[in-house]
């Protein structure tokens, strides 16, 4: 019985001590607070990324880091394939020559918003050797592009040499590089770029498919198929070949797809773009990718910055950007960057399409076409955020690689990243350079 009183008390003493009861709490003295109860409300946040305003000098030690990176791994030089010695007399050029082995091509979509982001860092910057690095790869395509076209067969290898300039078969191929080569053409940084940027524009007006209604589309991965990276892939070619040549047929165009698109895949209660849309489907599922949101609004502030002042349909883009907004907004995370499915917070964070909204708005901004307070310090935190996935080297990291379009979501959560995704650098130049007008700089 007393080794039962015994074990009964000990327990007893436990429980006292474990649950703060008795004479064992009265002994114990409550920690003493950092601060008083009153200046709680002072305490600073602690923010995973720099908060507040950037500075200028750090915008720019970023991008000067890209630029060197970039330009370090992507030569501007014609080789033998077999050999890799140099072809330094373009009349010598056949199907043995290819560009230097570089990281990235000199010739894809990705390059084409590299070059755009380029220019638009020299004009913010100031410094010659961001237009520099366009106008030499340019130069040598424009100079390059008469043998290739001569000696391109009607139906070439996907793979030979300047294939997609000469024969483009998609608005891959070739909206995204015609943009950057007319806004270089604008610019006065390289020459001779018009022959190439009148086969593009023609491929985008007039050789690829279309729905009835003149919405520019694919036939793949299913027939009658509106993917919505397509809106970069043809708008800013149309608009930009609207400055160049004057005709309102291609600003026409290019409001035209971006308001047939937008009925067709923009979900408004969420304020985002579905990825894909197949025209004999009764339901379409909608996964908010992030990359192809980004490209959406690209577009849109692309289409935006050259469009008449007087055209018709200027109101109805200028709304659907706003709207747009709105929704990227509401999902931006608590790090400053944005998912890689953008209403789904257990898939990774992205930087591409992160950056491509930090320009985007910031762009927005500074044109007035959005509200300044409502959404200043939001793109501050984008690109905070962002500027973080620049690494010493200069290399973007967490950057999706190049994805098709699935109606099914683990197509998107596990695709994976790579420094070597070209869809990270434009992107982050732009939203640099962007960053260096918002900031006053």
């Amino acid at each position: 019985m007393k080794s039962k009183t015994r074990v009964t008390a000990a327990v007893a003493s436990v429980c006292l001590l474990l649950f703060g009861l008795g004479s064992a709490t009265a002994q114990t003295p409550a920690p003493t607070p950092a601060v008083s109860i009153e200046d709680l409300h002072t305490l600073r946040p602690a923010y995973p990324v720099p908060s507040g305003q950037p500075k200028a000098v750090e915008v720019r030690e970023v991008l000067e880091r890209l630029r060197a990176y970039l330009d370090k791994s992507t030569p501007a030089q014609l080789v033998s394939r077999s050999s890799g010695v140099p072809v330094s007399d373009l009349a010598q050029i056949g199907d043995d020559t290819a560009f230097a082995k570089g990281d990235f091509l000199l010739i894809s979509y990705e390059w084409g918003v590299t070059y755009s982001g380029m220019l638009a860092a020299g004009e913010a910057t100031g410094d010659t050797r961001y237009k520099d690095y366009v106008a030499q790869r340019l130069k040598l395509l424009a100079d390059a592009y008469p043998y290739f076209r001569e000696r391109m067969p009607p139906k070439p290898d996907r793979r030979a040499t300047m294939r997609s300039v000469v024969r483009p078969e998609t608005l891959d191929d070739a909206g995204s590089m015609c943009a950057a080569m007319i806004k270089a053409d604008r610019a006065g940084v390289a020459a001779n770029l018009r022959p190439m940027i009148d086969n593009y524009a023609n491929h985008v007006a007039t050789r690829q498919f279309r729905l009835a209604d003149a919405t520019l589309a694919r036939q793949g991965p299913f027939p009658h198929t509106l993917w919505l990276d397509d809106l970069y892939m043809s708008v800013p070619a149309l608009a930009q070949m609207g400055k160049l040549t004057g005709e309102r047929r291609y600003y026409d165009d290019a409001v035209k797809q971006i308001l047939q698109f937008s009925e067709r895949m923009f979900v408004k209660d969420k304020g985002l773009y579905m990825h894909g849309w197949v025209q004999e489907m009764s339901v379409h599922p909608a996964f908010h990718w992030a990359r192809a949101n980004g490209w959406a609004i690209l577009a849109m502030v692309e289409l935006l910055d050259v469009l008449p002042e007087d055209h018709p349909g200027r109101a109805a883009v200028i709304e659907q950007l706003r709207a747009h907004v709105r929704g990227l907004a509401a999902c931006q995370s608590g790090t400053g960057l944005w998912h890689q499915l953008l209403d789904r917070n257990d898939s990774y964070l992205e930087t591409s399409a992160s950056a491509m909204y930090v320009y985007a708005i910031a762009h927005a901004i500074n044109r007035g076409w959005i509200d300044r307070l409502a959404y200043k310090e939001m793109v501050q935190f984008g690109w905070n955020a962002v500027a973080t996935r620049v690494n010493a080297l200069g290399q973007v990291e967490g950057t999706c690689v190049g994805t098709g379009m699935q109606f099914e979501p683990m197509f998107y959560y596990y695709r994976p990243t790579s420094v070597f995704a070209a869809h990270g650098y434009g992107p982050v130049l732009l939203a640099g350079a962007e960053m260096l007008k918002l900031i006053g700089s």
